[in-house]
C-alpha cells in the first residue's frame, strides 16, 4: 500500500507503516528525527496529496506515484488551529498582533482543508482540540495516549475519510504529575516533557512543541495495524 504521512518529521508513523511492508513515505519541511532519510520527502506535502507526482527522498533516490495515494495521515500544525491559544486573538487587547494571528490561523484552515480533501482512497488528519470542530465539522474520534498504552492524557482528534475509527490497543491508569511554579503547585495527568534533568519545562519552551508533536508509538502501531 502507497503511505503518506504529511508534517511528520518523527516518521514514527511512516516507520510503523514500513515495518508491515508498506511503501510508506514522510514529508516535511524539516529533516527527519527519526533518522531515515531513504523515507523522507523534505519539503512542502502539498503538491504530493492528490498522487500522480514525482519527488526525491532525502538519500538522493527519485520515486513516482502513479494515480492515487492509498492512504494519507496528516499532521497539520496546530499553532493557530488550537484551543490553547485562544486568548491570544483578542484585538481588544493584543491589537495588530492579534489581527496578524487572525490571518496566520485562516492560513492554518486552508492548509488543513487541503488535506482532508486530498484526492486519496482513504485520508486520516489529526491535531488537538480546536476550531476545526467549529470551522469544519466535528472530528470522528477523540484518542487518548492511555487508549494505546502510554500513561498520559492528550486528547488528539481525528478527521476520517474511508476509515474506521481506531480501536484501543492497552488501556492503562495516566499517571499523575505534579510541579512547582511561580504561582504554586498543581497537579495533573497531562502529558508533560522534561529536560534532561528531569525538570517539566514550559508550555513554550520549543523542545516542548518539537515532542508534542510526535505520535506516540502505540498509537503510530494501532494505526498501521488496523489502517494498513
Amino acid at each position: 500500500m502507497r503511505v503518506l504521512v504529511a508534517c511528520e518529521e518523527s516518521q514514527r508513523v511512516c516507520t510503523a507503516f514500513r515495518e508491515r511492508g508498506h511503501e510508506a513515505y514522510s514529508c516535511d519541511i524539516l529533516e527527519p528525527s527519526g533518522g531515515h532519510f531513504e523515507w523522507h520527502i523534505k519539503g512542502n506535502c502539498i503538491p504530493l496529496l492528490n498522487g500522480n507526482c514525482e519527488f526525491e527522498t532525502m538519500d538522493g533516490v527519485k520515486h513516482r506515484i502513479d494515480g492515487r495515494w492509498d492512504l494519507i495521515i496528516a499532521h497539520p500544525p496546530c499553532t493557530y488551529l488550537t484551543v490553547a491559544g485562544n486568548r491570544w486573538f483578542d484585538k481588544t487587547k493584543y491589537g495588530d498582533k492579534a489581527k496578524q494571528r487572525q490571518k496566520d490561523r485562516y492560513e492554518a484552515i486552508v492548509f488543513f482543508m487541503q488535506m482532508i480533501c486530498a484526492n486519496a482512497d482513504r485520508v486520516a488528519v489529526e491535531n488537538p482540540i480546536g476550531i476545526m470542530n467549529t470551522a469544519y465539522r466535528k472530528a470522528d474520534q477523540i484518542i487518548q495516549p492511555f487508549m494505546f498504552g502510554h500513561p498520559y492524557s492528550k486528547a488528539t482528534c481525528l478527521w476520517l475519510k474511508n476509515l474506521n475509527p481506531l480501536l484501543p490497543t492497552q488501556w492503562v491508569e495516566p499517571e499523575q504529575i505534579h510541579s512547582k511554579g511561580r504561582t504554586g503547585g498543581y497537579s495533573g495527568n497531562s502529558w508533560y516533557v522534561t529536560d534532561e534533568n528531569g525538570k517539566i519545562l514550559s508550555w513554550n519552551d520549543p523542545r516542548t512543541a518539537q515532542a508534542r508533536s510526535k505520535t506516540f508509538e502505540g498509537i503510530a502501531k494501532a494505526m498501521a495495524e488496523q489502517w494498513g
